[in-house]
């Protein structure tokens, strides 16, 4: 107790008086993330930095004294990224939300606290346009987009977060502060370090400003919604598709998810159905439309019971959203172990019809949403948290879908990140080279393991 008496001492001595919370109730805010981690601890102190110097200060602190930070963001990670750690100290970078924008080079200048959202919004008001666009964008910081290497909807077409960070600054486990990259689009000068920071998920230090890529906006999109009676025809409608354009969206959902948004939104998406796809194209002038016509075509070619093509903007963002809620609208049907595997784009159906076999085997009920067009997809496990029964069920399906996944060379996370769910897959999904490889570079730049441990990396001392 003494000694985090004196942590909480030298924090407030050093930072300033609004900074450091140590009320258990006002703490509780900060111990968990949306994947409600169930062992999540009790941390000494929450600190909301507002400043590269402030993290320095908490970092030195925390060094000193060999204890741990849980750097956070929004707290919207589902893998317990950002779980608290008893007598640790929460890093919250929720107050530096600055952005600044320069539209001649076409790039932001970010703090970590700002969201998805805030960066789109200034981007738009220069013409601009940040493409990474997770389903939690209006929520999500930039800072735990860039710690996951987040994707979303767009990312068919456009990429992931990687694809547009160019710089950032990051405190090291030892205080330093250190600038990586910076606002050029061609720089190849040391090892790529600014890639190495991107989707390592607090474990390797505490990034406070980014630089980040736009680009022009986004041409209206045609939007195309399909049906389909069976999920093999479906998942076969995304491989025909993929094989013949790069849609700017190519979503999937199935029947559990169907009904679930159905029922949040009342909108008409026919319950019967094993399958729904959402696809966009925006491309130029008269090509989104021939697009469009070409994926329906296609979608009817795969048995679907229903297509639907629209360019009205309100109708278009209306079966977006649908796709965007879904996780929150199964949510309400119970506790959910919420999984992000992905897989090679021609195992997709295998995957799909894998995980169909497992919900009936297990008596567990998943839903699966999707990125389909880069095969990640979302597995969504419903449980009654008052059947003992049902969760042991759930956990071994769990199990099995990850198994399933990587035995179809696929992965264990395309962008909700390892965290401390999947931590245990980690290092049969790696396997003993590539593990030890991360554990030589994680120990390098965090010999004393203060940085998020438990998280990612299992057994490190």
């Amino acid at each position: 107790m003494n000694h985090d008496m004196d942590v909480v001492s030298s924090l407030t001595s050093a930072l300033p008086a609004d900074a450091v919370i140590t009320d258990p109730d006002s703490m509780d805010a900060y111990r968990w993330d949306r994947a409600n981690d169930p062992d999540a601890g009790v941390p000494v102190a929450v600190v909301r930095a507002t400043s590269t110097e402030e993290v320095q200060t908490v970092v030195r602190i925390a060094a000193e004294a060999k204890i741990p930070i849980v750097p956070r963001g929004a707290g919207s990670g589902l893998s317990g990224g950002s779980s608290a750690i008893d007598d640790g100290i929460v890093l919250s970078l929720d107050k530096m939300r600055e952005i600044s924008i320069d539209p001649i080079t076409r790039m932001a200048t970010v703090q970590p606290g700002a969201f998805n959202a805030e960066v789109k919004a200034a981007a738009a008001e220069h013409g601009l346009w940040y493409p990474p666009d997770p389903s939690s964008f209006e929520f999500c910081s930039i800072g735990g987009n860039i710690a996951t290497n987040a994707g979303g909807l767009c990312c068919v077409k456009y990429g992931v977060t990687t694809d547009y960070v160019l710089g950032m600054t990051v405190v090291l486990a030892d205080g330093r502060a250190v600038k990586l990259g910076g606002p050029r689009l061609k720089d190849v000068a040391g090892l790529p370090l600014t890639k190495l920071f991107v989707g390592s998920e607090g474990t390797l230090g505490v990034i406070t400003e980014v630089t980040l890529r736009l680009i022009p906006a986004q041409l209206p999109p045609t939007t195309v919604v399909a049906m389909f009676p069976k999920l093999a025809d479906a998942t076969n409608a995304v491989l025909d598709i993929a094989k013949a354009m790069r849609p700017s969206m190519l979503e999937f959902m199935d029947k559990p998810s169907i009904n679930a948004v159905e029922d949040e939104l009342k909108m008409g998406l026919d319950r019967e159905a094993e399958g729904m796809l959402v696809i966009q194209s925006d491309e130029p002038g008269e090509h989104a439309g021939a697009q469009a016509a070409i994926i329906e075509e296609i979608c009817n070619s795969n048995a679907a019971s229903e297509c639907y093509l629209t360019t009205d903007p309100e109708e278009s963002e209306a079966f977006v959203t649908a796709r965007r809620i879904a996780i929150p609208a199964v949510e309400k049907k119970g506790a959910l172990l919420l999984e992000d595997v992905g897989v090679p784009l021609p195992k997709l159906g295998d995957l799909v019809l894998g995980i169909e076999k497992i919900s009936a085997d297990r008596d567990v009920t998943i839903a699966v949403i999707a990125h389909a067009g880069d095969g990640n997809t979302h597995p969504l496990l419903v449980l009654d948290p008052k059947d003992e029964e049902q969760q042991k069920r759930a956990q071994i399906a769990y199990g099995e879908v990850m198994d399933l996944a990587t035995g179809l060379g696929g992965t264990i996370t395309g962008e909700h990140g390892v965290g401390r769910l999947k931590a245990p897959w980690l290092a049969p999904y790696l396997g003993e080279d590539v593990m030890d490889l991360n554990h030589k570079i994680k120990q390098a730049l965090d010999p004393d393991n203060i940085f998020n441990p438990g998280s990612v990396y299992t057994g490190l001392v």
